[in-house]
């Protein structure tokens, strides 16, 4: 496995007005839809099976494979739906990309939608990042002008019709159902499964989905090979991906390298931990996933690696806490922002979610006690696994694994009437004679 940084999708990134059709062509941008267009659709679909590319939005789900799964001849239109609403607390790898080179994503969905013969497309973008939604509606204006968007594109034969559609910012809508039902003009809301979308998604149509970066990384695959791109990564995780780092880091940012990579490696590229603090502990996916700690730096950062550790890769949103988090009150402010995204549609997340933020409250403020932590996990035990879709889950997720590995920090809350790293809000801190 490459251990150094590996920029592809973010190599031209500082490219004087990268995001021009003019800048991308330069670069040797759109000349992978002739390489496709000279190959059979199925063929397409074969190379990027071979070169392992997976899911880059959560998941980790191989693409190609996901692209197989879209019935043919069947008589009905294809559509690709491109998951472009970046919500994930900590997640901010999509809106760079689609800043810098957004024709980047156009060539990639066009890549696709002539594998999976669909001849519509739509781009789902988070709707408070409208300079993003200006942008790309800009590239794919640009596109067409060209000629890579349209009917008959280079010559093929191949009609497409691209369009970019902003969302209401609803963090449900990263869902791929309820993408789906606000795309079609209903409240965002997760679907019941099966019927799956690759057999009836949008429109009750055969629909493939996926991340913004899954569907940035054909054109490379098609310029250079499904054997370039698996030279990359673990056994099982191939290819390059972007990490982004957040937090009490010394330099912040998007960093590309290849999957399997370490925090270790990652923190030492970006100036490590903040100066004169420790990491205590880190989200390797966004505030979805189980948390880790620093005995966890050197776990490949792949999909076995990180599952392996008791977590998931998730959105790679690396978010790093040092010694000065109180860990409660961050686990508190992602289980506020869990209630207040649920769709309401099923009773374990409504309620669920609800209610640990309830309980969590009143052990951050020091007034629980030992069977508030138990009835915590028992109410998290009651949820997992018992909603719609994931969001319940991934409410979940960090309570649970923090109660793991920081059980005492919950205890001394409510031992000392307080959060211990808040000396305002703590009697643990109050002077000799007051009272407590």
């Amino acid at each position: 496995m490459v251990d150094t940084l590996t920029p592809v999708l973010s190599a031209h990134w500082d490219t004087d007005r990268a995001w021009t059709l003019e800048s991308y062509t330069a670069t040797g941008g759109y000349a992978a839809l002739d390489t496709a267009f000279a190959m059979s659709q199925d063929d397409v679909i074969s190379m990027v099976k071979d070169s392992g590319l997976r899911g880059r939005g959560g998941a980790g789900f191989p693409t190609g494979m996901k692209w197989g799964f879209i019935p043919q001849g069947d008589g009905k239109p294809h559509y690709l739906v491109v998951n472009a609403d970046e919500s994930e607390p900590g997640t901010c790898k999509d809106v760079p990309l689609m800043m810098a080179t957004p024709h980047t994503l156009v060539e990639g969905v066009i890549l696709t939608c002539y594998a999976i013969r669909a001849n519509h497309a739509f781009i789902y973008v988070r709707g408070e990042v409208l300079h993003v939604v200006r942008r790309l509606q800009r590239a794919v204006q640009e596109a067409y002008l060209a000629g890579h968007l349209g009917t008959d594109i280079h010559g093929s034969g191949f009609d497409l019709e691209v369009t970019v559609h902003a969302g209401a910012g609803a963090y449900i809508c990263g869902e791929e159902t309820a993408l789906l039902d606000s795309l079609e003009g209903r409240r965002g809301q997760p679907r019941l499964r099966p019927p799956f979308p690759a057999v009836a998604g949008l429109y009750a149509a055969p629909t493939v989905i996926n991340n913004v970066e899954s569907i940035a990384s054909v054109p490379v695959i098609l310029r250079n090979g499904a054997d370039w791109f698996a030279s990359m990564g673990t056994e099982k995780s191939k290819g390059m991906t972007l990490y982004s780092l957040s937090g009490h880091v010394a330099r912040p940012g998007q960093l590309e390298a290849p999957l399997g990579t370490t925090l270790r490696r990652l923190l030492d590229l970006a100036g490590g931990v903040r100066a004169g603090h420790e990491l205590k502990f880190w989200t390797p996916g966004g505030s979805s996933t189980p948390i880790l700690t620093a005995e966890h730096l050197d776990v490949p950062l792949d999909y076995e690696g990180v599952g392996a550790a008791g977590s998931m890769l998730g959105t790679k949103a690396l978010q790093i806490f040092d010694d000065t988090t109180c860990v409660v009150r961050a686990v508190l402010r992602w289980t506020e922002f869990y209630k207040h995204e649920s769709c309401g549609k099923c009773t374990p997340c409504r309620e669920g979610t609800w209610w640990l933020v309830q309980t969590l409250a009143r052990l951050e403020r020091g007034r629980g006690e030992e069977r508030d932590l138990e009835m915590l996990l028992d109410q998290c035990d009651n949820i997992l696994g018992r909603s719609f879709c994931a969001l319940a889950d991934g409410a979940v997720s960090p309570i649970t694994s923090s109660i793991q590995y920081f059980r005492q920090e919950y205890v001394d809350h409510f031992e000392h009437g307080g959060c211990p790293f808040d000396p305002a809000a703590s009697t643990l801190f109050a002077p000799v004679g007051a009272p407590a």
